[in-house]
Parts: structure tokens; sequence; C-alpha cells
């Protein structure tokens, strides 16, 4: 099944590069034909991907999607849970367990901790997973940036701890992501991240929200650049989705594994939104 994903996000990928090239929405038959694919083919896969027709999730890809969404679904954070940490807790379509690094922890840079990682297909390309006994730590994607960037991106943020490749040992957890049943995170950061990734678990899927919404959730509404910077530190992307935080104007800001794959993940989580609506 995650290589099936995979495959079809690479596919999206394609196409949403030749969506990009253009002016104009393409029809099936054109898209079909890029993608060396038969239109029957191609609608089936799509289809099967993100639950709506290849027409309709390119209405998703637009940029002014990200503008449609902070109109329809935007999310105003509750202010009194987000502003103190709650110690963990069960958030996030109510699948994911998390606990936090105490803030000594976190300052000895993962000295004592044996990281174990492994490289995984997900719905948007391959996915570096590390984790410790307490749970997923780190979840990056190499799509854009290639599997050594990412490795060694993962690695500065805990230079201290001892790395061993172990994807066995992480499978449970990723499955469990995957499959959206449980799944557990071990969240390493800074106080202030840690409040700013709190946050980031209380947007449902299909929704978004603003860099200074969270600034103000986390009792901080002055320090929206410090936040942006806490959200794009995020080391467990998708799980603890930063790809729902957005710019007032309805830009998409930045995205650590590149905007593509922020894109694709908004994309594809709004579509499966829309279709089970439907």
């Amino acid at each position: 099944m995650q290589q099936e994903d995979s495959y079809h996000f690479n596919l999206i990928r394609r196409a949403l590069d030749e969506i990009d090239a253009g002016d104009t929405q393409i029809s099936l038959s054109e898209l079909a034909q890029k993608m060396d694919m038969s239109s029957a083919h191609f609608q089936r896969v799509f289809s099967r991907w993100v639950g709506v027709s290849p027409k309709r999730y390119q209405q998703y890809l637009t940029l002014n999607h990200a503008k449609t969404l902070l109109q329809d679904r935007m999310t105003v954070l509750d202010t009194a849970h987000s502003a103190g940490l709650s110690g963990g807790g069960r958030l996030h379509d109510l699948f994911i367990k998390w606990e936090a690094m105490s803030p000594g922890e976190y300052a000895a840079k993962g000295h004592g901790l044996t990281i174990s990682y492994g490289w995984f297909d997900g719905p948007f390309g391959e996915m570096l997973a590390m984790g410790t006994e307490r749970g997923l730590c780190g979840l990056a994607f190499s799509s854009e940036c290639g599997r050594d960037h990412a490795m060694r991106d993962m690695q500065s943020r805990w230079p201290k701890a001892h790395y061993n490749e172990a994807p066995q040992i992480l499978q449970p957890w990723i499955d469990g992501a995957l499959a959206g049943t449980e799944t557990r995170l071990f969240m390493i950061g800074a106080p202030l991240q840690i409040k700013v990734w709190e946050a980031l678990l209380q947007i449902p899927s299909g929704h978004v929200t603003t860099y200074s919404e969270i600034a103000q959730a986390v009792g901080n509404p002055k320090a929206v650049r410090a936040v942006g910077t806490a959200v794009g530190r995020n080391p467990v992307s998708w799980l603890i989705p930063c790809h729902r935080a957005l710019r007032k104007s309805g830009a998409l800001g930045g995205y650590h594994w590149g905007i593509p794959v922020k894109r694709a993940m908004l994309a594809w989580e709004s579509a499966r939104e829309d279709s089970k609506a439907g």
C-alpha cells in the first residue's frame, strides 16, 4: 500500500509540473497522455489516491486554493489550551499520542539518546523516519532535497545522539500513521517550539491556520517571526502538520521539504475531506 501511494505521489508531482507549466486547466486526455497513460487508467489511479477526479484535483493545486482554505476552513486555535504545555495528550484526528522532551534533555542535544532510523514509502514520496523507544521524533521527505540532505538535516538537530538503522523498530508507528489508527510521537525541541508544535497538532486535516494565529495561541502574539521559525523547525513533518500554517495573505509561506510537497499535502487533505463530505 505504501509503495502504491508513493507511486501515486510521484505521478501527482509530474502532473503538478505539467499543470504549473500551463496557463489554463489541462484536460483529462491531455494530462493522461503526458503521463504516458490511458485516460481511463489515469483517472482511476488519480481518483483512488485522492477520491476526486483529476479535473477537480487541479482546483486544489492552484495557488488560490490556500486563500480559499483561509476563507472556508480557517481554524481558530484554542489559546487557553495552547498557551501552557499540557504535558502530552492525544490529538490530531485522535490517532496521535505524544509526549515532549524536557528542556534539560533538549539542551543535551541528544546526548545519551539512541535514535533509530529507516526509509519508508508514503503518500508524499520517500520518507526518512527517526524515533526513540518513546516514539517517532523525526519525519522528513526526500523527494525535493535527496536522501543525503534529508539525513544530514535531521541528524544535525540532535548531533550528540547515536544513530542506528533499524526500520523494523519504527515500522509499527509508520503503519499506524499511514493507516490513521495510532502512532506515538516524542517531540524534541525548545519550550517555545514544543508550544508551537502542540498548537499545530490542533489543526484538523483539511483545515489551515495562520502564523499569526499560532503566535496568538501560544501567548506570544508579537512573535510571529519566531513562531514561523519554530514551525519551520518542526522535526516530524506531516504528522505535526506544519504544512497547514499559511500567511495571512493566503500565500503558502515556506516549507522545509519543498513547496511542491506542501501543496500536494494540502490538496490531498482537501480532496479527501471533500470526498468524505460528498
